[in-house]
């Protein structure tokens, strides 16, 4: 089994900047892909980057490319990942609820997908405020 958890959500204005951190812990070997989405009122859950576990390869939604970057920490430990999502000149339509997840899935364009995802976390509350 696979354990997904999330911080790092808080209020900040706009143009601001959070760091958010995942840890997922369990068996790698259960998942090549890690990802973040992000919920907002009304809207469907939506990708918004993600990495492949072994090679660090990233994928990014349009609107948030050259603000957000996804990284991972390197680690020999097949029981841990950590992953990050550095979130730069932040703007109000960025406020959501952002998830972490993880899955084995093609490093596609079904990153995206939510439904491929197995294993989520809790999520963390993201609020930009213009």
């Amino acid at each position: 089994q696979v354990r997904v958890t999330e911080t790092g959500g808080a209020s900040v204005q706009a143009g601001g900047s959070l760091r958010l951190s995942c840890g997922v812990f369990g068996d790698y070997n259960n998942y090549n892909i890690l990802g973040w989405f992000r919920l907002s009122a009304g809207q469907e859950r939506e990708g918004v980057a993600a990495i492949r576990r072994i090679s660090g390869a990233t994928l990014y939604r349009d609107s948030v490319k050259g603000r957000f970057t996804i990284s991972r920490d390197t680690t020999t430990d097949y029981t841990k990942n950590t992953i990050y999502l550095q979130m730069n000149d932040l703007k109000p339509e960025d406020t959501a609820m952002y998830y972490c997840a993880a899955g084995r899935i093609p490093f596609d364009d079904s990153w995206a997908t939510a439904q491929l995802y197995d294993y989520w976390g809790q999520g963390t509350q993201v609020t930009v405020s213009s």
